[in-house]
């Protein structure tokens, strides 16, 4: 029932269902039954995922349940018939969790050099928003990955459970994208348990952002910003010297937990954790990919903006959103961005503005774009507010969308 309802007609059908009137679920999330009546209606957006959350919570569905979010990634020359059921298999195999009872592969370990060069390879394919590629490839990466961490021993035992923590990570930022966010969960778990291993903390550090990124996508806002606390702890004492991956992912870290505040509607932590980013920004000197984190000046700029779209600062989103050059950004950071930027101009009724910054992200990522809920909730948006018929470029994207 979901890819063709907004949010607010998901939120009357759930309601319903429920068997709650309109003046209940609004008293339960602090609203009034005008309110409600509006969103359910189309006449007000629900684009903030602090509100979207107290309505989850009210209805007792999750989050993705609200937005929609598809699971169906579809084939592609880069994905092939192999996309996440395949993933999902690899991750839910018993024989990960324990080498007590064997491993899922036999044979020679490959080089630990060509391990990382195709963990490499996965990762620039997430921040090209190559999804279908790196869903096609993970399965086989973890099984690689599982054996050399379980075949190697001394230094090199722990440079392979860097690399299989770098490969869960991929698979739990992948299976994000996608909507899987327990299949992500999980991913991100063994990741964690694997950088422990290691003894590398900017490969612990690493996993703690996938990890924050879990619990956001599940819409524990308060708990991703107490982890994001208590991971800076565990970090702060290798920060004096620290390496420009040490500070990337130091600040990225900052970075996750500016969303997760912004979610749960603290402004004061928000400021906080930019400020900790920013400094950390200031250090680095200019924008970088250490650990494929995007991390610099740029991209604290952009999460300013995103953070701004979340607390419902609208117009300070859609004044600075646009001025931001991020050119010098991968992909995927670009795209989310621009996402970010088409929301807050509609909201202004910018809609040309708007469309026009969409289908230019759609060019560049139509896998990220075609899985993300803000494109799909503004696309629906334009289509259900027009008189008439929709211009064309707004049809063929909600066609493409699979929204209409």
């Amino acid at each position: 029932m979901t890819q063709q309802l907004t949010i607010g007609e998901r939120v009357a059908w759930y309601r319903r269902r429920r068997g709650l009137s309109q003046e209940v679920l609004a008293g339960l999330v602090g609203r009034t039954a005008d309110w409600l009546g509006k969103a359910e209606n189309n006449r007000i957006g629900l684009d903030r995922l602090s509100v979207i959350r107290s309505l989850a919570h009210a209805l007792d569905v999750s989050i993705g349940d609200l937005i929609g979010e598809p699971t169906l990634l579809e084939w592609s020359r880069d994905s092939g018939r192999h996309t996440v059921p395949a993933l999902r298999e690899a991750l839910m195999d018993y024989r990960l969790l324990t080498p007590l009872i064997g491993t899922p592969t036999s044979g020679e370990p490959p080089a630990l050099s060509a391990l990382r060069t195709d963990v490499r390879e996965v990762w620039d394919a997430y921040q090209d928003s190559r999804f279908g590629f790196a869903t096609r490839q993970l399965p086989l990466l973890l099984a690689d990955a599982l054996l050399s961490a379980r075949s190697y021993s001394g230094r090199e035992r722990e440079e392979a459970n860097e690399l299989l923590a770098l490969t869960y990570q991929g698979a739990a930022m992948v299976l994000g994208k996608l909507g899987e966010t327990e299949l992500a969960w999980i991913a991100a778990d063994r990741g964690l348990a694997a950088a422990q291993e290691s003894g590398n903390k900017v490969i612990a550090g690493s996993l703690f952002r996938s990890v924050t990124h879990c619990l956001l996508s599940n819409g524990r806002f308060e708990t991703a910003m107490q982890l994001v606390n208590d991971a800076a702890g565990f970090l702060e004492s290798g920060l004096s010297g620290a390496s420009p991956s040490y500070l990337s992912v130091y600040g990225t870290l900052f970075l996750t937990g500016t969303m997760a505040a912004a979610r749960a509607e603290d402004r004061a932590t928000v400021q906080a954790f930019l400020r900790e980013a920013e400094e950390s920004a200031t250090r680095l000197g200019a924008d970088s990919n250490h650990m494929w984190t995007a991390f610099g000046p740029t991209n604290v700029a952009i999460h300013r903006v995103a953070a701004a779209g979340e607390l419902g600062d609208v117009q300070v989103a859609a004044d600075l959103g646009p001025r931001i050059d991020t050119s010098g950004l991968p992909v995927e950071r670009r795209v989310r961005h621009d996402l970010e930027v088409a929301r807050a101009l509609s909201a202004w009724n910018r809609t040309d503005e708007a469309v026009a910054i969409l289908l230019t992200a759609e060019q560049l990522a139509p896998e990220q774009v075609r899985h993300h809920y803000m494109s799909r909730e503004l696309v629906l948006g334009w289509v259900r507010g027009t008189r008439g018929r929709p211009t064309v470029p707004v049809r063929e994207l909600a066609d493409r969308l699979h929204v209409l």
